[in-house]
């Protein structure tokens, strides 16, 4: 059984409604693809191993219900920028945007902000840093000074 499931364009606010299988696994939703994952448009299979997300061009791609609640948008979105207003012509402002789905490997969910290695930055022993000046010679110095004010 599937259900209508809607998501924000991230540059414009239009919404989209997309039906979906009733177990949701998602990750984000972006306007830049994450590194590593595989989109598909959403007319083409992506429901279980088929895709790690959906490609959506706002306004324009197939297969989904764009601005289903007739220009409704959310107070958080858009704001009082007029460049991330939705296209007064039509639905969408043209952008492609993309869902992410969770993808695991070995069992583990993949972040893919996470840096996959570890890197050592300095492995050298010895202290970092400039070595300082001691603190004030005590023994009464060049001058005899104890290092105070008169």
């Amino acid at each position: 059984m599937s259900y209508p499931v809607t998501y924000y364009c991230p540059h414009c606010g239009t919404l989209v409604e997309l039906e979906r299988d009733g177990y949701l696994a998602d990750k984000s939703v972006t306007p830049y693809p994450l590194e590593g994952w595989e989109y598909v448009d959403p007319t083409a299979p992506f429901e279980g191993d088929d895709a790690d997300g959906v490609r959506f061009v706002c306004g324009e791609s197939d297969g989904v219900d764009w601005d289903p609640h007739d220009g409704v948008r959310g107070s958080d979105v858009g704001g009082d920028e007029p460049y991330r207003e939705p296209d007064a012509e039509g639905s969408g402002c043209g952008e492609p945007f993309y869902l992410s789905f969770v993808r695991y490997e070995e069992g583990r969910e993949i972040d893919p902000r996470s840096e996959s290695e570890l890197v050592e930055i300095d492995p050298d022993p010895r202290p970092s840093g400039p070595r300082g000046p001691g603190g004030p010679d005590r023994s009464g110095g060049p001058g005899g000074s104890d290092g105070g004010f008169w």
